[in-house]
């Protein structure tokens, strides 16, 4: 099989992990407290890449990448930081609303991340990208309301959408540490964010949960928040950053449909006019991020034609 077709493969079988993540939580949420939920999913995904990561070095196919130092500290903390304050906002989030709505909530994240990396890093945002955000903010404002003919916000759509605004800083600042190991960043991103959660969960009086549901847990956090993040950076080995991002974009959509299979969850007319837009908005967002890398791709050849001349 050719590399790029298990590279396409690694995509999609990101997305599909990291899809199970909502419906799951919100089954086991109802056995396990919401902040807890939240330390012991990213304690999985850190204690799993780390035993993963020990294994892959035993058998010599470990990244050769540098570790992290103290000029990345900065980026380290705010990462951690905002990665306990995102989980648990989301669980809370589960909780409170329908999981097939907060799958595509999640879609948010994309509008956050690109607005802070405008703001603050002054990247640029092209025309089909903001329009693309726009379709995804009015998206998430028709599944915020609580139903027909009611202007009250949804409490638990709120919390997702804090969540997203949490990650989308927190993935800028990912980003500026992206060229260290992968698998360091998510052990520490996992341990540290998943203890300073379960401190938060002990202040708020919360409850270790009995054993199985604990295991249970921690494998759903190392398979939708470990794995998925492994695979998709075997994808991008080959495929690139933009078609790994195409492919990974279905996520949402996969999330809609575990929550209607796993859950039988029958979602309000809103959501389908939600749903309608989020399709193209993400169809925008797609051709936007695969034509730039296209053009980056034709720029550098240029540029590495006329070197050689």
């Amino acid at each position: 099989m050719r590399a790029k077709n298990i590279a396409t493969i690694y995509a999609i079988l990101a997305a599909a992990l990291y899809a199970i993540n909502v419906p799951l939580s919100k089954i086991l949420l109802n056995y396990v407290e919401p902040t807890m939920m939240a330390s012991f999913l990213y304690l999985g995904a850190g204690l799993g890449l780390f035993l993963y990561g020990m294994i892959e070095k035993r058998i010599g196919k470990g990244e050769r990448k540098d570790p992290l130092t103290k000029k990345e500290l900065p980026y380290t903390v705010a990462m951690i930081v905002l990665d306990i304050a995102a989980p648990i906002l989301l669980m809370l989030g589960i909780s409170m609303t329908n999981s097939a709505n907060v799958s595509l909530l999640n879609n948010f994240e994309i509008v956050a991340t690109s607005i802070i990396a405008l703001a603050v890093f002054k990247e640029v945002i092209s025309k089909r990208l903001w329009l693309a955000i726009a379709l995804v903010t009015i998206a998430s404002i028709v599944l915020s309301f609580e139903g027909a003919g009611s202007f009250t916000f949804s409490q638990g759509s709120l919390f997702v959408l804090g969540a997203c605004l949490c990650w989308g800083l927190e993935n800028n600042c990912t980003k500026m540490i992206s060229n260290k190991s992968s698998v360091e960043i998510v052990v520490i991103k996992g341990t540290f964010s998943g203890l300073g959660s379960l401190i938060v969960a002990f202040t708020l009086g919360e409850q270790i949960p009995d054993i199985h549901w604990l295991i249970c847990v921690l494998g759903l956090g190392f398979v939708a928040y470990g794995l998925s993040i492994h695979f998709y950076i075997m994808a991008q080995k080959d495929l690139g950053a933009a078609k790994t991002s195409a492919f990974y974009s279905i996520a949402p959509f996969l999330g809609v449909a575990f929550s209607m299979l796993l859950l039988s969850e029958r979602p309000s007319i809103q959501f389908y006019v939600a749903l309608v837009i989020m399709i193209i908005s993400t169809y925008f967002m797609v051709k936007d991020t695969i034509e730039l890398q296209h053009t980056h791709e034709h720029e550098l050849s240029e540029h590495q034609h006329v070197h050689c001349v």
